[in-house]
């Protein structure tokens, strides 16, 4: 490997990183569910605030990352998302309150704009046959973050539920969930210091009227003898647009005429990515596994899989999409999706729900529960019947705490159908529209404007992200686990729709050539 590939790939795993941090943040809060709920006595709304404090965060976030990012640099920007993690998760460890911890969460939100930034950055450095590959790495760091923070949280209740002496005076058994955040204070803190070692980008020192810097940095990441082509096509994309670059105006070009095509599939992807509801499913994961009456502690078992199947997927994504391409991958990605989200709700809908007499005499844990006598033998035909019974027999405070044991208890379901379908959209996702959204942001807005589009389109995705979040104790508290994931299907089932289409195929295109293919309206 040439040195330019090795600096190329050195950079991006860097800044990649990033992702790696984002991925635990996002997932470490799906194993303090159940204690901060009970700690700070949360209802099904405030729960989902504080699980979707980061995506409300990121939200005010991109109104200024795309400024941010060209008026200080792409690098200097990521240092400062880097450095807002650090802080909130010592915050978040701390928190001595529900309002402390919802600050603290959102303020970490606040660096969640470090995924589109990063995606910008390794799009600019990267070769345009590499591209793909390096701007994925991104969406590999996300998983193997997600994937750690299922492992880390399996392996803190593990150690929380021994008696060994150094467990109190740790105060892991009293502490838990303080110790699952805090685990991210090593990782933010690394990531901050290599992100000294990392240029700028020649994007963005071109776009400052920096031409030498920017050639000095291609040196770098480019063949010697592709540099100054490298130069004017990036000059050719600047000269050809709006001269004014006030965010307003190049608002008003992304919405303009001649950019239609590359709004709607922008605006749909980002749409329909979260619309899928991949992070009721990454960020509850132990909660809706529990719907499978498969009890707490296995719950947080099953959720490793989680983890370990979005790794797969993505990496097997990462592999093939400069061999596949952008658009099959997206269109037949979505139609696997929506068939898992099928899957899933045949066999929610399909479940019975029935507390027998031997089941009430072994639930020691629960007080007083002779209460559940008047539930004996009465079958429930969806978890919602169930659980709203379990309300008014225990009341709402016990009929949540013990809602794992309980359905354990009760559930009459296909757990291996379900399990294979919760799977199977998590290597869906992570297969196609979850790195590949990312791989077109890098790729279909010209350099003047990407500063500005990008972070605008992850602004649309982290609200719809943010609405997952916050509504999803909600709907399952009120509409149901299955009703839900039918909700999901039907939305990603109308974005597939548009993008088929739409969307159009951008690999191995230099990004000059992608915004002449969206100017046309030739068919793909």
């Amino acid at each position: 490997m040439g040195s330019y590939k090795q600096n190329a790939f050195k950079y991006a795993t860097i800044v990649a990183m990033g992702g790696f941090v984002f991925g635990l943040d996002a997932a470490l809060i799906s194993g303090t569910v159940k204690f901060i709920t009970q700690e700070f006595s949360l209802s099904e709304l405030e729960l989902g605030s504080v699980v979707g404090a980061p995506a409300m965060g990121v939200l005010l976030a991109l109104v200024f990352v795309g400024y941010a990012c060209n008026k200080y640099g792409r690098r200097t920007t990521l240092m400062i998302a880097a450095a807002l993690y650090l802080f909130s998760a010592i915050s978040s460890a701390l928190a001595p309150s529900y309002a402390s911890l919802l600050v603290a969460r959102f303020m970490g939100g606040l660096a969640f704009s470090s995924i589109s930034l990063a995606s910008m950055y390794i799009g600019e450095i990267a070769p345009p046959k590499w591209r793909g590959k390096l701007v994925s790495m991104t969406q590999i760091n996300i998983v193997v973050g997600l994937s750690a923070a299922y492992f880390i949280n399996y392996l803190i209740l593990g150690w929380a539920n021994t008696d060994a002496p150094w467990v109190q005076e740790w105060g892991l058994d009293t502490n838990t969930w303080r110790w699952m955040l805090g685990t991210e204070v090593i990782f933010a803190f690394l990531w901050f210091v290599l992100l000294f070692f990392v240029p700028r980008s020649p994007a963005w020192l071109l776009y400052n009227g920096r031409e030498p810097e920017a050639i000095r940095m291609l040196q770098k990441v480019t063949p010697e003898d592709e540099i100054q082509a490298k130069i004017n096509q990036m000059r050719s994309s600047l000269e050809n647009s709006n001269q004014d670059r006030s965010m307003l105006t190049q608002l008003k070009e992304i919405f303009g005429k001649p950019m239609r095509v590359t709004m709607i599939i922008a605006m749909t992807i980002a749409i329909a990515q979260q619309a899928t509801g991949i992070n009721a499913i990454l960020f509850y994961a132990p909660t809706v596994f529990e719907q499978l009456g498969i009890g707490t502690d296995a719950a947080f078992a099953q959720a490793i899989y989680i983890g370990l199947t979005s790794v797969v997927f993505t990496v097997l994504g990462l592999l093939l999409v400069d061999r596949i391409g952008r658009r099959p991958m997206i269109i037949w990605g979505m139609l696997w999706i929506i068939l898992s989200l099928g899957v899933c709700y045949y066999g929610f809908e399909t479940a019975n729900y029935t507390i027998s007499e031997n089941a009430v005499s072994e639930l020691s844990e629960i007080p007083n529960s002779e209460r559940l006598n008047a539930l004996v033998d009465v079958p429930f035909d969806s978890d919602i019947s169930f659980k709203t019974a379990l309300i008014e027999t225990l009341g709402e405070t016990d009929a949540r705490d013990y809602s794992g044991l309980l359905l354990q208890k009760a559930a009459d379901i296909n757990a291996l159908l379900i399990l294979l379908g919760i799977l199977s959209f998590i290597g869906a996702f992570h297969f196609s529209i979850g790195p590949v959204m990312w791989v077109l942001f890098s790729e279909i807005f010209p350099i003047s404007l990407r500063g500005v589009a990008i972070p605008f389109f992850t602004l649309v995705t982290s609200f719809v992200s943010y609405l997952v979040q916050k509504f999803f104790p909600w709907q399952l508290a009120t509409m149901g686990i299955s009703s839900t994931l039918l909700f999901y299907a039907i939305v990603v089932s109308i974005g597939l729709v548009i993008l088929y289409i739409y969307l159009k195929e951008t690999k191995n295109m230099t990004i000059e050539e992608v915004q002449l293919a969206l100017a046309t309206r030739r068919k793909t």
